[in-house]
């Protein structure tokens, strides 16, 4: 099992899955830096002595202040999210494009410096959260499944061209969690999570050090599948 980092900045902390994460490395003893958009709802969480940098994954100039203030991190947690359900007959642009703005932009504004910081001192964690969703289109997630689809090839990417080094990058990708986004939802989702459950996941497997993981089983099994399957194959699930 690898360690855990000393200190995590946590992007999209404030509520759900990042929520959980801040409490759950806290009780692990790590040093945390919280950052989401809402000041207010950060410091309501039930963590000693973390530090407040709220910041706004879309705009650059609120990313770059957060970047100047940002102490000395061991690691990076990206975990900020927008969802919407839209197929491509109710194709919303401005709601598409904010998807692709919070889920995989927002990661592309911040990482640049916090990569160059860690490469700098050959030492470092970068966790995305991303889903299920990324392993193959779907019905009705024209933004949302874009856009963690790229966020899971922008992992892939820092993995390739950080393994020589002593950086670590993974990815995981959940499937449903009980939040306020996923109450959007009009459908039964299958093996649905509480964020404390999730935050379980994720936590042993930045434990475990691989780089690519998924849950729960078996459903996380049905969407890598997915990815193997002919295209006419795949129609049938849906």
């Amino acid at each position: 099992m690898t360690k855990l980092a000393k200190t995590y900045w946590i992007i999209g902390a404030s509520e759900g899955l990042g929520r959980s994460l801040a409490e759950k490395l806290a009780a692990e003893g790590c040093g945390l830096v919280l950052s989401a958009r809402s000041a207010e709802r950060l410091e309501n969480i039930d963590v000693k002595n973390a530090q407040i940098l709220p910041m706004d994954v879309t705009d650059q100039t609120s990313v770059d202040a957060a970047l100047a203030a940002l102490p000395e991190i061991d690691g990076v947690i990206y975990c900020a999210g927008a969802y919407d359900p839209m197929s491509a007959q109710g194709w919303d642009r401005d709601k598409g494009l904010f998807m692709m703005d919070v889920n995989v932009l927002g990661a592309m504004r911040v990482l640049p410096v916090v990569v160059s910081r860690f490469v700098a001192k050959d030492a470092g964690h970068i966790v995305l959260i991303g889903s299920l969703a990324a392993y193959h289109g779907l019905p009705g997630a024209v933004g949302y499944s874009t856009s963690k689809a790229a966020l899971m090839h922008l992992a892939e990417n820092l993995y390739l061209d950080l393994r020589s080094t002593n950086v670590r990058v993974q990815v995981t990708n959940p499937g449903f969690i009980e939040t306020r986004l996923t109450q959007k939802n009009s459908f039964q989702m299958t093996q649905l999570m509480t964020p404390d459950v999730a935050a379980d996941h994720v936590i042993r497997n930045m434990k475990r050090g691989k780089f690519r993981t998924a849950f729960p089983y078996p459903f996380a099994g049905v969407f890598r599948l997915l990815r193997l399957l002919p295209d006419s194959w795949v129609r049938r699930f849906f």
